[in-house]
């Protein structure tokens, strides 16, 4: 008889080998265990996207940019072009100087393309220093003199003879030329992204400032008042169709210098220019308040720098009417 001792090992070994059988591995050897460590939140959580701003606006954007450029439009500024079509859709609007102490608007669109614009008029040298790089103007034309320097600059421009640029026949010339931005922006492709047109803030960065409600840039035989309501500045003279006027969170004034572009008009008026580079005073009204401060431009293509007595000045992100006010003929007056 065999010692019941001397059996056990021998069980205990094929009882092994019977369980290894059993535990799920592949005929090259078995898997490791699992681990059951949960993996770490850094691990796990995504990093969440840089966040976009719109150029021309600062505020923040979902998605890429537009395939076009940006499109500015020359919007003539007197009574005879009432009512103004399309500013209501406008990112930002310069307001400048021409002949006879009359301004005209440079009207940039890139957020959002209206389908018709207008009464469209022609374009200065002053726009040269307004107009970004890679931007695309709408105009009805300009004399041979500033067209070279256009050129020269590499600005490119559409105009009448397009088949988005037509005549309302309910209207009087000149000021019956509009356009079609929402069908120019499908071949006004863009090669980059408009860098940012203002040194964008929060109205948390701004200085304290001074109270000013209402406020008034004078350009000689013209004035564009404004009114602080509702959490906006209204025109209160605006020749816009109502309903349609540009919602103003910020009015930007800069005085700057103005020369003689060396022609005179039809009329025989001679024609200003602007001369957007250099630097001057800027007046800042947000939220019902001024704060004043000098701006600077080291070039005509040179982006616009602010600053006040303590360090760089930043706008508020938001829709902005840029008022370039002549230092020497002009004038910006405002009250509490």
């Amino acid at each position: 008889m065999r010692h019941p001792l001397r059996v056990l090992p021998a069980a205990l070994a094929t009882a092994a080998l019977l369980l290894a059988g059993c535990s799920g591995g592949d005929e090259k050897g078995t898997e490791p265990p699992a681990s059951s460590e949960e993996p770490s939140a850094s691990a796990s959580a995504e990093e969440p996207p840089e966040p976009s701003y719109w150029p021309l606006t600062g505020l923040e954007r979902d998605g890429d940019a537009p395939a076009h450029s940006v499109l500015v439009t020359k919007i003539d500024n007197t009574s005879s072009s009432a009512p103004q079509v399309g500013l209501g859709a406008a990112d930002l609007v310069v307001e400048e100087l021409v002949e006879g102490g009359m301004t005209r608007l440079a009207a940039f669109y890139y957020t959002k393309m209206p389908a018709d614009v207008g009464p469209v008029r022609s374009m200065r040298a002053t726009d040269i220093g307004i107009v970004p790089d890679g931007a695309t103007v709408v105009m009805s034309g300009a004399a041979p003199v500033t067209l070279n320097r256009v050129r020269a600059a590499g600005i490119p421009w559409i105009t009448e003879g397009a088949e988005e640029v037509y005549r309302q026949t309910s209207r009087s010339a000149p000021y019956n030329l509009f356009a079609r931005l929402d069908d120019i922006a499908e071949r006004a492709k863009a090669k980059d992204e408009p860098a940012p047109y203002l040194p964008w803030g929060k109205p948390a960065d701004l200085p304290k400032g001074v109270k000013a409600r209402t406020l008034t840039a004078s350009f000689g035989n013209h004035s564009t008042s404004w009114e602080y309501r509702g959490g906006r500045y209204v025109n209160t003279n605006s020749y816009a169709a109502e309903g349609d006027e540009f919602p103003a969170t910020s009015v930007l004034a800069l005085r700057v210098q103005v020369g003689d572009a060396g022609y005179k008009d039809p009329g025989g008026y001679p024609v200003p220019e602007t001369k957007f580079e250099g630097k001057g005073a800027a007046l800042l009204f947000h939220g019902g308040k001024l704060v004043r401060g000098t701006w600077s431009k080291d070039g005509l293509k040179a982006p616009l720098e602010l600053r006040t007595s303590a360090g760089d000045l930043t706008v508020p992100a938001g829709r902005v009417w840029i008022e370039l006010v002549p230092a020497v003929s002009g004038d910006v007056t405002w009250a509490k």
